[in-house]
C-alpha cells in the first residue's frame, strides 16, 4: 500500500501534506511510509483546521494532498477568500469523496487532481480510481480481476449477509445494481485475520460464493460496477436500510440532500417506527451560515429528486454533525436516540404529505406516530 504513492505519479520531489491520524492506514502507511520508501517531504499536520488548511499548504510548498471522509468537504463549506487558487497543490488522494464534493472541491480550488482509493486495513484487496472517473472508487478490468478477483452480490439487509440460490451460492447482482462485495481469499491475497478468538475472523469469511470450495473476505461494503468496470460505493452494509420493501442507501440519499442551498452537513439513517416493518429515514442536519430550515422547499426538492420509498420523513436540526476522529459521520447514536420529541432538545420536523412540507414535530404528531394514525 505504501506503494501507492508512487503509482499515482508523486516523486521525491514533492511534499505531502497530512492532517490524517498516524492509527489511520491512510495517515500512516500510504503517507508517512509512503514518503520515507519515495524520499519525498511529509508534512504532518497537528489537526485538521479548515481556516489553516491552505495557508500551510501555501508557507510549506505543499504539492500532494491526504484526505478521507469529509475532509475536502469541510474545504468546500469554508468562507471563500480570493487566494483559493494561490497553492502549488496538484494532487488529492484519499477515499470517501462524494462526486458532489469533488465536482465543487475542483471548481473552487482549481484543477486538482483527484486519486481516489478503496481498502480497509484488514482486507485483502482494493480499488484505484486511476483514470480519475468522478464519483468511482476504483477501476477494474478482465486482468486485474483475474489477478485479485471479487463479487458483488445479492444481499438481505435484515440478515446483513449474503442471499443464496437453490444450490447455495451466492446471487451475482447485474451491471449498475448494488451489491455487497466479496472479495477471494487465495494465497497472494490472504485474510490474516484478527487479534483474539478465532471465531472473530472467521465470521468475515464467507464460503461457498461462486464454487463449493472457495472463500470469500466480506467487506460488509455495497458498491456496483458499470459496464465499463468502473465501482461505485453505495453504502455500508450496516447503514443501508429497508422501508416499503426496497434497499435504501444513506450515501444516495445524503448526496441528494446535499443539493439544497439552505443545508451544510447532511447525516441520513434508519429509525425503527413502532408497528412498522423496516426501518423510516431520517436526516440529521446542519444549516448553511445564516439560512433558516425551509420546510416546503426541501419536500418538493426530495419529491422531485427521490423515489418515494427514499424520501426521509423526519429531520433534525444540529448545530453540528458528529464526527470520528477520521472525518466519518457518526450515525449509531443517532439511530438509538430515533426521533422521540421528548428526549431529544435538537429540533425536529416530520413530513406531512397533504401539506406538502416538513412541519415541526410536536408530541401530539410523535404520539399519532407511535400509534399508527400518521401515515408514513
Amino acid at each position: 500500500m505504501s506503494r501507492m504513492l508512487a503509482l499515482s505519479g508523486v516523486t521525491a520531489d514533492d511534499v505531502v501534506y497530512s492532517v490524517l491520524p498516524l492509527y489511520h492506514a491512510m495517515g500512516l502507511v500510504l503517507g508517512v511510509l509512503g514518503c520515507l520508501e519515495l524520499g519525498a517531504t511529509c508534512v504532518l499536520a497537528p489537526k485538521f483546521s479548515a481556516s489553516c488548511f491552505w495557508e500551510d499548504c501555501r508557507r510549506q510548498g505543499v504539492t500532494v494532498i491526504q484526505y478521507v471522509g469529509e475532509v475536502l468537504r469541510y474545504l468546500c463549506n469554508a468562507p471563500q477568500r480570493p487566494e483559493d487558487r494561490t497553492h502549488t497543490v496538484r494532487l488529492a488522494m484519499g477515499n470517501g469523496l462524494r462526486a458532489d464534493v469533488w465536482e465543487a472541491f475542483q471548481r473552487r480550488f482549481g484543477p486538482i487532481r483527484i486519486f481516489e482509493v478503496y481498502g480497509s486495513t484488514e482486507g485483502n484487496a482494493g480499488f484505484v480510481n486511476y483514470p480519475g472517473r468522478r464519483g468511482a472508487v476504483g477501476k477494474t478490468s478482465c486482468i486485474l480481476r483475474a489477478l485479485s478477483p471479487f463479487e458483488l452480490v445479492q444481499f438481505d439487509t435484515e440478515a446483513a449477509e449474503p442471499v443464496r440460490d437453490r444450490a447455495g451460492l451466492c446471487v451475482p447482482v447485474g451491471p449498475g445494481e448494488p451489491g455487497l462485495l466479496l472479495t477471494r481469499v487465495l494465497g497472494r491475497n490472504p485474510f490474516l485475520g484478527y487479534r483474539g478468538p478465532r471465531e472473530l475472523s472467521e465470521r468475515k469469511l464467507v464460503r461457498k460464493v461462486r464454487r463449493a470450495d472457495d472463500i470469500y473476505y466480506n467487506t460488509g461494503d455495497v458498491l456496483s460496477m458499470d459496464r465499463e468496470g468502473f465501482l461505485y460505493f453505495h453504502d455500508r452494509l450496516g447503514d443501508t436500510y429497508r422501508w416499503k420493501g426496497e434497499n435504501v442507501s444513506t450515501r444516495e440519499v445524503e448526496g441528494v440532500l446535499s443539493l439544497v442551498d439552505f443545508l451544510q452537513q447532511v447525516n441520513v439513517y434508519g429509525v425503527s417506527v413502532p408497528g412498522c416493518e423496516g426501518k423510516v429515514g431520517m436526516a440529521a442536519v446542519q444549516l448553511a451560515p445564516g439560512r433558516a430550515f425551509d420546510g416546503q422547499k426541501l419536500y418538493q426538492h426530495v419529491r422531485t429528486w427521490l423515489p418515494a420509498y427514499a424520501v426521509p420523513h423526519f429531520i433534525r436540526i444540529q448545530d453540528a454533525l458528529e464526527i470520528t476522529n477520521t472525518f466519518k459521520l457518526v450515525k449509531s447514536r443517532l439511530v438509538r436516540e430515533g426521533f422521540d420529541v421528548g428526549a431529544i432538545a435538537d429540533a425536529l420536523f416530520v413530513l406531512d404529505g397533504q401539506a406538502q412540507t416538513f412541519r415541526p414535530l410536536t408530541q401530539d404528531t410523535y404520539r399519532a406516530v407511535c400509534e399508527g394514525t400518521w401515515k408514513l
